[in-house]
């Protein structure tokens, strides 16, 4: 039983990084705007093979990766099904599996309707939870979390990583809206917009840019205050440091990227790799969370000791 958790973790692992792989070769299509460059779906010009030059590269090869990790996610949802005793990660596995689906769906959809701005966005966000779904499914079913006992962590750490989370999540939909309005440069200057802290949000595209810079601080602060608290809590070992001080470095990376996209006119590499630090971000806080929630001393515990403190104030 042993061996085969282990090689069901090992290819939750394997699934993840090939959706992670994905997210840069999908952040190229839009950052070399080759989203048009095959205008049928789900063939390529009525092939399934075709001469990949130019955006078609890009497209195409979209589609391909994107094929494999569907691939793989079928294989890993009816592992889960066969071979996890526990009905939460063998459901994982098959929310992962709808999700993939209903991600190959809106792919096509957003060819065909000639990327509408709705679909595209919930494309690129679908994409972000799904790898979060996978990166949760490859923490899972690792040996450490088997291993994990609830401790003497607080519980408010757990929820402030979980709302650290839910921040880094919003930060990238204000991201994809921007990239997919083609709002990236609605702002050319950094760290200063048009020469002022507060820009004239004359437009939509200047209004989601800024609200996207804001956001940046905002998630900037929510990771310091977590990563301060994670050090601060004495119960927390290297199994929480470690998520932690990634993630601090992943933002201090992402701040650096962003600042590189519009001093760059939106380069290409700059551009992409600025989607995949954010989502490996994401992922990061959630494991964080994740991790965070296992080892959580248990409510009543916590009760037991507001009870205590209480009477010994009274």
């Amino acid at each position: 039983m042993e061996r085969r958790t282990t090689g069901l973790h090992r290819f939750a692992v394997l699934t993840a990084a090939a959706t992670f792989a994905l997210l840069f070769v999908g952040g190229l299509v839009t950052s070399t705007g080759s989203g048009l460059a095959v205008p049928d779906w789900p063939l390529s010009f009525g092939m399934v093979l075709p001469p990949m030059r130019g955006g078609v590269l890009f497209e195409h090869g979209h589609r391909l990766a994107a094929a494999l990790v569907g691939c793989l996610t079928v294989v890993l949802a009816l592992w889960t099904v066969v071979g996890e005793p526990r009905p939460g990660v063998r459901a994982l596995g098959l929310t992962a599996l709808l999700a993939v689906v209903l991600q190959g769906v809106l792919g096509g959809v957003t060819v065909l309707y000639k990327l509408p701005l709705a679909v595209s966005v919930t494309h690129a966000c679908l994409a972000q939870a799904f790898f979060c779904l996978t990166v949760t499914l490859a923490l899972v079913t690792g040996a450490g979390w088997t291993a994990a006992q609830a401790g003497d962590v607080s519980p408010r750490l757990a929820r402030l990583a979980a709302f650290t989370t839910g921040l880094v999540f919003v930060q990238l939909v204000l991201g994809a809206l921007m990239r997919h309005m083609g709002a990236g440069l609605a702002i050319p200057d950094f760290p200063l917009a048009f020469g002022r802290l507060v820009p004239p949000l004359a437009t939509p595209y200047i209004t989601v840019h800024f609200a996207h810079r804001v956001g940046a601080l905002a998630v900037a602060a929510a990771v310091a205050t977590t990563v301060g608290a994670v050090l601060r809590e004495r119960a927390a070992g290297p199994w929480l440091r470690r998520p932690a001080l990634l993630a601090a470095g992943l933002v201090l990376v992402q701040l650096t990227l962003g600042a590189l996209v519009i001093w760059s006119g939106r380069a290409v590499l700059p551009t992409t790799t600025h989607l995949v630090v954010g989502a490996a971000l994401l992922a990061t806080c959630l494991v964080l969370a994740l991790r965070a929630g296992r080892v959580a001393a248990p409510r009543t515990a916590e009760a037991a000791a507001l009870r205590v403190r209480r009477q010994a104030l009274a």
